[in-house]
């Protein structure tokens, strides 16, 4: 049996749970990640059982051993109060509200290796960052934004030791509830599942506004298949970018304002923090369900729209490239934090 120490990553969501895991070198141990379901909906205890078994699962695939297992990160959508407390998560039973999640796993961890296993836990978004910025920045020390529109705004940055800036309160990066260039833009302040109301990022880039997008825009295509369909709006708006990938005027209108509202986006925030590189995540970078050509043309309009607004040293030396690993960003992510944070 190999001795060499392994990194555990979990990466929880409200329904299903992902395990992965790198070496001491910062190299996975498998590409191929094991999901489990969370259980949320059987409470707190429920939930660490199911990660503590998925755990275990892992290292019997893999012939590991929990003695080889070095540290654990815990990546989580949930906004924090305090460092490993969750506050209220839209996506999570209220009951999970206050929760100390790094005691309880702790213990839970410890119960079952039957030593101290050192655990780390933080906002996905940014530990996905951590897995993507070590896939994109190769041996240089450059730092790394990542954007990840999906159902909300992942965001995240990467500083040049490989870790992401959580801020004083745990609250740093949270990009997509930053105010978009509406002037730029000519659109209107939709409001956000968070409260705001200045509209913010997110909704204008990400599954959670198309809703608004849509019903804006669909006027103009009396004769469209989604204008004349009795579906409800969360099914025709899920169609759209499938539609997109086969050149649907509608489709491609409402992904290119997404790409210019983000291309906006990118060209502030490097203001703020001036990255080496910039990777964009998210469904739309699925290599699996959107084509080169879609992928390509929404990096353009995205890249176009920044540059104008970026300083001449950026013009020429940023980089904007897509994100690589898919599903297994968080959980590695997770994995790679816990084995920085044990060098630290």
């Amino acid at each position: 049996m190999d001795s060499k120490q392994i990194y555990i990553g979990t990466d929880s969501g409200a329904t299903t749970s992902k395990i992965g895991a790198v070496w001491s070198d910062g190299s996975p141990v498998t590409t191929k990640l094991l999901q489990r379901s969370t259980n949320s909906q059987f409470g707190k205890e429920a939930v660490i059982k199911s990660w503590v078994e998925a755990i275990d699962e892992f290292l019997i695939q893999n012939e590991l051993q929990w003695k080889q297992v070095a540290g654990v990160g815990l990546a989580m959508p949930a906004p924090f109060i305090r460092y490993g407390v969750l506050d209220k998560a839209p996506n999570l039973p209220s009951i999970f509200e206050g929760w100390d999640v790094h005691t309880a796993f702790s213990d839970a961890l410890s119960n079952k290796a039957e030593r101290a296993i050192p655990l780390v836990v933080g906002n996905d978004g940014n530990y996905g960052g951590v897995a993507e910025a070590a896939r994109v920045r190769g041996n240089t020390n450059a730092s790394v934004l990542m954007l990840a529109p999906g159902s909300g705004l992942g965001a995240a940055f990467v500083d040049s030791h490989g870790l992401p800036m959580e801020g004083d309160f745990l609250a740093g990066m949270e990009a997509g509830h930053m105010p978009a260039a509406l002037h730029k833009l000519g659109a209107k302040a939709y409001p956000c599942g968070c409260g705001r109301d200045w509209g913010c990022v997110e909704v204008y880039t990400t599954i959670s506004g198309l809703p608004y997008l849509f019903e804006e825009r669909i006027a103009k295509y009396p004769d469209h298949e989604l204008a004349k369909s009795s579906d409800p709006i969360k099914e025709r708006v899920l169609a759209l970018r499938t539609l997109a990938q086969h050149d649907d005027d509608l489709a491609l209108e409402i992904f290119d304002f997404q790409a210019r509202v983000m291309g906006y986006h990118i060209a502030s925030l490097c203001m703020a923090v001036d990255p080496g590189f910039i990777v964009i995540g998210g469904g739309l970078m699925d290599p699996e369900n959107t084509t080169e050509e879609f992928r390509n043309r929404y990096l353009r309009i995205l890249r176009e729209t920044a540059e104008p607004y970026l300083w001449k040293s950026q013009k020429s030396q940023l980089r904007i490239v897509p994100a690589t690993l898919g599903d297994l960003s968080q959980a590695i992510g997770s994995a790679l934090v816990a084995l920085y944070s044990s060098r630290s």
